[in-house]
């Protein structure tokens, strides 16, 4: 892949992952991981009905595919769905320079706590991000509580 430094194509490297995630019977939330010169390190789904994994999240799945880094200080996280609590605490911890967020409407997360302790958040509210999750929290709303810890 070519390496991409625009906020916009590394959230559709994320989104395309949610429409996998969307058509493996899946939650749509997708993730990924940049170097600050745009390239790839590693991306991700959420794969909790796939797996039977409720740890797999978007943004942990694309953490572990990216693999062993010296440091996660200069990486650029990408998600279409705000970072709920538990990826919070790995973008908090990992203290990523910039996090990516495809959509805050249907999910605020961690968002207000990550902004307090200083972290760049860029929200780029995509319409289609918003809809494939609101769509999705409509018509599943039992496999979207079990995926936030509200089962």
């Amino acid at each position: 892949m070519k390496p991409t430094s625009d906020a916009n194509g590394m959230l559709a490297v994320a989104l395309e992952q949610a429409r996998i995630g969307l058509a493996e019977g899946g939650i749509p939330v997708g993730g990924a991981i940049f170097h600050p010169d745009g390239t790839l390190l590693g991306a991700g789904r959420n794969r909790l009905v796939q797996n039977g994994d409720p740890s797999m999240h978007g943004e942990t799945d694309a953490f572990r595919a990216a693999g062993r880094q010296p440091s996660y200080r200069d990486l650029i996280l990408v998600t279409t769905l705000a970072p709920c609590w538990y990826c919070t605490g790995l973008i908090y911890q990992f203290r990523f320079k910039q996090v990516i967020v495809g959509d805050s409407v249907n999910a605020q997360g961690g968002l207000a706590f990550l902004r307090e302790n200083g972290f760049n958040i860029v929200d780029l509210a995509s319409p289609e991000c918003i809809a494939m999750l609101g769509e999705f929290q409509r018509t599943n709303p039992h496999l979207w509580n079990e995926c936030v810890g509200e089962g």
